[in-house]
């Protein structure tokens, strides 16, 4: 990691601190400050306590634009580590690695400003409380913050630890949630009344929520995308459809190199916030490749193998583990971290690359005002489809298709000449899982037996590496080390991954490991008064608070994931406990939904699971498998697959098998229609 001189040799660095023995890309490049920053461990906290100093917890991510500037401008400064050194243990956390600190200090942070973000700065009592807090701040606003704390800490502590029980309980009462003891009742007209609120947001001009910053949220349009096919809503297939589109001719997809950004800072998905993540791509895959599914259209399947190249070529390991992101800055022509240097273009670049097709690739990617960012730069943008292009310029598609496919390849090749942004290079059990799914979505939907390899070799990386012994997963792994123990949304993540992974490949070890899993998350998660789970497992010490994470984001919540986890592996094994629990759980947060339902849009997608039949498909004898690829032809997403090619004791299963031909039986509710043999007729019986 360390910085290289002209001739190669090791540069001399002035300062190192504790951070130098950490993984975390983000941590390590913190490691040559002169502020004295610590990692967030017991022997810094008791540090804290027996000093009896204020800690200053700041927290980042390695793609995090902001938090590099601060620390340039702020913590790489002698003068304010001066004044951080002597005043306050410094302790530096990746949000990543630690989403269970993150995520306490985050909502002190949201009580005390109304909003919150990264980088977070957050000055604690000694004993870890919080005391105040804020975002991204500039040195001299830094400074004067700082030393009015100080001084307040040294003459009137008393003030201090007043307002932070007062925060303590305001913390405390976010992560409560209540058991509701009304009846369970989830009905069609409940979603529907959730939707009606949740359209008034709708652009129905450019796709998205109408405002900027616009993000992608996948799973809010992968609900969406599932309620409309599912109740015939042409009006919100249309809007869907939209969406999906201009997000994939949009600057945040990366037109030359594949990938989407993190989100759009414009109203019509042009410029990016440039930093990659992987748990959008993987969710976005996913989503792609039901929309790809229903609609067959080209655009949807060009964004997942474009999507899936670029991870493979940008993301992997060679163990089949996926990295966690690349930065939004990279070295420009100048030698300066700027963002977006890697992926912008100037007029006189794209001319020479492109030569004399310059007309019709500016036309095709807008090098022209709808296209021009700033300081003369162009992020490659779409507004018209194929079909206009084609015929304003008088060519076929075939030519069109093989023209762009030739632009991006040259295009490629020209960009890798350029610095590239820094890669997080940790891998992260929950994001993995995601990009997992993604891959096993997409081969279900386009049969790449690549896809299924890698999906598979993520999923045997995960048991082989993050599984412990005692059945518990780790978070993190970097350089062959697995390290930290492992969150709920670990847990979530993986059990939905494996549970997918089974349906396409009939593979009992990853059922059976994905329940495990679930049992595991009752003994170290569950909390028997709400019936929810906690984000920390009870092994983990304690925070300021012990949060549940049941709102959805950008990820879906840990609980929603869990929730549907236990639904579905309620059918599986028959288990009455697991049903229960994820019926008691989308009870608990119905209360909730209906006001913000683009927070709750999973819990809706297992609603709908209630609200609407749910079939159990069973398919058994000894062409079970190629059934099932037929039957993925198919969107119906109200189903779960279990399958197998001979005898099988699974209760889906048992007594079913019949060698001498492949049955397909079709249940709802314990109830079974006839058993059919051809796909077609079993549709036939999904879809009445």
């Amino acid at each position: 990691m360390g910085c290289k001189g002209q001739n190669n040799e090791p540069m001399e660095h002035k300062y190192t601190n504790a951070l130098i023995n950490e993984t975390s890309p983000y941590l390590l490049q913190h490691a040559h400050n002169p502020v004295d920053w610590n990692p967030w461990n017991k022997s810094t906290l008791d540090k804290a306590k027996t000093e009896n100093k204020l800690i200053l917890i700041s927290v980042g991510y390695s793609a995090c634009h902001w938090c590099h500037v601060m620390e340039h401008e702020s913590f790489e400064d002698s003068l304010v580590a001066q004044i951080m050194n002597k005043n306050f243990i410094n302790i530096k956390v990746d949000r990543e690695e630690r989403p269970d600190v993150d995520q306490v200090y985050m909502n002190a942070v949201q009580l005390m400003n109304g909003s919150g973000g990264w980088p977070l700065n957050v000055v604690a009592l000694p004993d870890g409380r919080p005391v105040w807090g804020g975002t991204y701040f500039k040195k001299e606003q830094w400074l004067s913050a700082l030393e009015q704390i100080s001084k307040l800490y040294n003459e009137k502590p008393e003030k201090l630890r007043e307002y932070a029980q007062k925060l303590e309980q305001g913390i405390k009462a976010l992560d409560v949630v209540q058991l509701n003891t009304n009846e369970p009742v989830f009905e069609k007209d409940y979603i529907d009344e959730a939707i009606k609120n949740w359209s008034k947001q709708f652009d129905n001009r450019d796709g998205g929520l109408n405002r900027a910053p616009k993000f992608m949220m996948p799973n809010n349009y992968h609900f969406l995308l599932r309620y409309a096919y599912q109740t015939n809503d042409k009006k919100l297939q249309e809007f869907v459809n939209l969406t999906l589109k201009k997000m994939a001719y949009g600057g945040i997809f990366d037109q030359v190199g594949g990938g989407f950004s993190r989100y759009s800072v414009d109203p019509v998905w042009h410029i990016p916030h440039f930093e990659k993540m992987l748990y959008d791509n993987g969710q976005l895959v996913s989503l792609y490749a039901d929309a790809y599914l229903i609609t067959k259209n080209e655009l949807y399947k060009n964004v997942i193998t474009e999507t899936l190249e670029y991870i493979k070529n940008e993301m992997t390991l060679a163990n089949g583990a996926f990295f966690s992101s690349l930065d939004a800055d990279s070295n420009s022509p100048e030698g300066e971290l700027e963002e977006g240097a890697y992926y912008v273009w100037n007029k006189e670049e794209l001319q020479l690359v492109i030569g004399d097709d310059f007309y019709l690739f500016s036309d095709y990617f807008n090098i022209n005002n709808y296209g021009l960012w700033e300081k003369g730069h162009y992020v490659l943008i779409r507004k018209d489809d194929d079909e206009s292009i084609i015929k304003k310029h008088d060519i076929t598609l075939e030519t069109l298709t093989e023209k762009v496919s030739k632009w991006k390849n040259m295009l490629l090749k020209e960009r890798d000449k350029k610095d590239k942004p820094r890669l997080d290079d940790k891998t992260l059990t929950s994001w993995n899982a995601l990009m997992l799914k993604g891959y096993n979505d997409a081969y279900r939907v386009l049969e790449n037996k690549n896809y299924l390899n890698s999906a598979i070799q993520n999923a045997e990386f995960i048991i082989g590496n993050q599984l412990r012994e005692d059945g518990g997963l780790y978070h993190t792994y970097k350089n062959g080390k697995s390290t930290i123990n492992g969150y709920l949304e670990d847990y979530a993540a993986t059990i939905d991954a494996f549970i997918s992974l089974y349906e396409t490949t009939l593979n009992e070890k990853w059922l059976n490991t994905a329940r495990d899993l679930a049992n595991y998350t009752f003994d170290h998660f569950y909390d028997e008064s709400s019936k929810m789970f906690f984000f920390t497992s009870n092994e983990d010490d304690s925070l300021v608070s012990r949060s549940i994470e049941y709102r959805d984001n950008v990820i879906p919540a840990s609980n929603s994931i869990m929730a549907k986890n236990l639904f579905k592996l309620s059918h599986y094994f028959d288990n009455s406990h697991f049903s229960k629990t994820a019926m008691t759980m989308l009870n608990n947060v119905k209360p909730e939904m209906q006001e913000y339902p683009s927070g709750y849009s999973n819990w809706l997608d297992l609603m709908l699971n209630y609200a609407q039949p749910y079939y159990e498909v069973a398919i058994v004898g000894e062409k079970a498998k190629d059934k099932i690829e037929t039957l993925n032809k198919t969107y119906i997403p109200n189903k779960l697959i279990a399958g197998s090619t001979n005898e099988n004791n699974m209760p889906l299963l048992e007594n079913r098998y019949n060698p001498e031909s492949t049955l397909i039986y079709v249940c709802v509710n314990k109830a079974c229609k006839l058993p059919v043999s051809e796909v077609g007729k079993a549709i036939k019986l999904l879809l009445e």
